[in-house]
């Protein structure tokens, strides 16, 4: 898989406060649903998404590959070995075709193994959204995972976020959950709903969970889990401009 580092700003920011912070994003965020998102600099997919916030953390250091991932579920090796990376879309889509699951015109359709399958009606970048969501669905969680480097070994929340996002062209370098808040658009998105505040971030893509609560639930980062924190009250929704 390609790489590419995040710009240096990106990798202080992230350093400094991780999931945790309230600093606002690297681009500009459009006022309106006309305005189309920034286009990226990124050259390869970004990353993020953590368990609860405050949760104790699992390093990336503990093991080559991912106890938690589901049996026929593969993992990506780093380049020249050692620990696990995202998997390449060619194992995703091999992954999907194997699990005998058909798409829906506009639900994404979660298999056994925790991956997504898009909707056929959802636009690109959606589709972007749920393939890059589908490489690192079963890598671990890190407290900074995905900010000082765009493939990494395990991913924080909001380092999930960034990842799925970045692959898909909606956002430019990786942001920290606090900067979710005021990102976008307010409110439901029709095809992407995103819940943040100053400690976590998740989302729904075309009706399913993307979450690193998920992940230490189920492992893996996509579920039909409700949106039911007793917190909730306290998330900013928003939603990519358009989607």
């Amino acid at each position: 898989m390609r790489r590419a580092l995040l710009p240096a700003l990106a990798v202080l920011a992230v350093v400094c406060a991780g999931c945790g912070s309230s600093q606002r994003p690297q681009t500009a965020t459009p006022a309106a649903d006309t305005v189309a998102p920034t286009t990226p600099t990124l050259h390869a997919h970004p990353q993020a998404i953590e368990p609860v916030a405050g949760a104790g953390t699992q390093t990336s250091a503990s093991t080559s590959t991912n106890p938690a991932a589901p049996a026929g579920v593969s993992v990506g090796p780093a380049a020249g070995g050692g620990l696990s990376q995202p998997i390449s879309l060619a194992t995703v889509r091999k992954q999907l075709a194997a699990s005998g699951l058909s798409a829906n015109p506009n639900q994404a359709t979660l298999t056994p193994e925790g991956l997504a399958i898009p909707p056929i009606n959802a636009p690109p970048a959606v589709q972007a959204v749920i393939e890059a969501g589908n490489e690192i669905a079963h890598l671990p969680y890190r407290y900074g995972g995905g900010h000082t480097t765009y493939e990494d070994t395990a991913y924080d929340c909001s380092g999930s976020i960034s990842f799925v996002f970045g692959a898909a062209g909606l956002l430019n370098s990786t942001v920290v959950s606090g900067a979710l808040e005021n990102w976008g658009a307010a409110g439901p998105g029709k095809w992407i709903t995103l819940f943040a505040n100053a400690g976590h971030t998740f989302m729904y893509v075309a009706g399913l969970r993307f979450d690193t609560v998920a992940l230490a639930e189920g492992g893996s980062r996509w579920s039909n889990r409700a949106a039911d924190e007793p917190d909730l009250k306290t998330f900013s929704v928003r939603h990519p401009i358009g989607l």
